[in-house]
């Protein structure tokens, strides 16, 4: 993966955690752990269910953020300003990411007729407070639907690779990305909100709702390379098949039936599935790609097979 080195980055989509409060905002759901409330965290469980605490350190300079502290959109606004900078800089890379992400999507919607609203996403280490309750570490990234704000912790893509076992890499954490603002799209088109995510099996509604946001990334990446920025230039260059590669990796070790055997004790429970199967997951981000059209990741139709 690789950013137009002449491209401007928007620092403005990402911010300081923690700045919603705290307590429990309306629309939100409860998923468990923590006092945690939020729709659309991308792993099956809680870390924490099956794998504990502890920290990874990043390799660059996001790794400098203490636990319990929030990043310093400041610092972003000063050392991410283009494309040479996301080639640089893992954590200019994720900004870039997110520019192209919801640059994609608020082309979309004024496309179909509709307003795409910006949501932050909100680099923290540790824990957070959200308009969902509070968060630590071990949950991973999140769309909270009460402040329609992403929230990202720093550990996570660490740990994908050493705890979850994937390969990794720029584009795996910008399918990350995608997918949480998969959900943000759901958030706007009304979607989610009639789903009940506590309600798990196979075919749930929470199921078809992760498939979705997978699906959703997909068609995002389809058209990556074609995003612009304010100034007309595309943001990305180039995503290669090893990244798309990456991604498909990535998606199979956060499948429901691959972290049950793996890391929940080796018994496959599928009536416990609440983010789709490793297959399902990677066949739903194959749709999104292969088709670039958001009215292919239609998974609630009830004559389409999840897979």
């Amino acid at each position: 993966m690789r950013f137009n080195e002449n491209a401007e980055l928007d620092t403005s989509q990402v911010q300081e955690a923690g700045g919603s409060g705290g307590g429990f905002g309306g629309g939100a759901i409860a998923v468990g752990g923590g006092g945690l409330t939020v729709v659309g965290v991308v792993i099956f469980f809680l870390i924490s269910n099956f794998l504990g605490g502890g920290q990874t350190p990043l390799p660059l300079s996001l790794d400098q953020l203490p636990a319990g502290q929030q990043a310093d959109d400041q610092r972003l606004a000063q050392e991410c300003r283009t494309g040479a900078d996301a080639n640089r800089r893992d954590d200019c890379a994720l900004v870039a990411s997110i520019n192209s992400i919801q640059g994609y999507w608020n082309d979309q919607f004024k496309r179909s007729g509709g307003r795409y609203r910006t949501a932050p996403t909100n680099f923290f280490r540790g824990s957070v407070q959200t308009a969902c309750g509070g968060a630590t570490s071990d949950v991973g990234p999140f769309y909270c639907p009460a402040d329609s704000e992403v929230y990202i912790d720093l550990d996570f893509f660490k740990d994908l690779q050493t705890r979850f076992g994937a390969r990794g890499g720029q584009f795996v954490e910008a399918y990350v990305l995608a997918h949480e603002y998969g959900h943000h799209v759901q958030n706007l088109l009304g979607t989610s909100s009639k789903v009940d995510p506590r309600k798990t099996g196979p075919t749930s509604g929470a199921v078809r709702l992760e498939l979705q946001a997978d699906c959703y990334a997909g068609v995002w990446a389809n058209h990556a390379t074609t995003v612009p920025t304010k100034s007309g230039q595309p943001l990305i260059e180039d995503i290669t098949q090893d990244d798309v590669n990456r991604a498909l990796d990535a998606a199979e070790h956060i499948g429901d039936d691959f972290i049950q055997a793996e890391l929940g004790g080796g018994r496959v429970d599928e009536s416990k599935f609440s983010h789709g199967s490793s297959a399902q997951r990677e066949k739903w981000f194959t749709t999104g790609l292969r088709s670039g059209n958001p009215n292919a990741c239609n998974t609630f139709d009830p004559k389409v097979s999840l897979g």
